[in-house]
């Protein structure tokens, strides 16, 4: 718990751009990969609900994609703020939309 403390401390102060931390992802199969497309999406980059579909060969599940996203537990970790619309637009996040602004700033990514 120390470690997982400590690389979001760092992560935070724009120290560390990836967690080494080992992840025990608990939901559906559908979620699972998901998430795991999700932790593709390198720091300081974005995607949208489509680039995750296509990414998991389901172009035609971009609503369940956005639920399974939605379901993120782990959401700093496994980075569902790096989703963005298609448009290029903020999009939601669970955590509040300025959040996930102040993320993608930490993370330089320009909106």
């Amino acid at each position: 718990m120390a470690t997982t403390k400590q690389q979001i401390d760092e992560y935070l102060q724009g120290i560390r751009k990836s967690f080494d931390i080992p992840l025990l992802l608990v939901g559906s199969d559908f979620q699972k990969q998901v998430w795991n497309e999700l932790l593709t999406i390198g720091y300081g980059e974005t995607a949208s609900y489509l680039n995750i579909a296509k990414g998991i060969n389901n172009p035609l599940s971009v609503r369940a994609v956005a639920n399974a996203n939605g379901a993120n537990a782990i959401a700093l970790i496994v980075p569902c703020h790096r989703i963005i619309e298609t448009s290029g637009g903020l999009g939601g996040y669970g955590g509040g939309l300025s959040i996930k602004k102040h993320l993608l700033n930490l993370e330089s990514t320009k909106l």
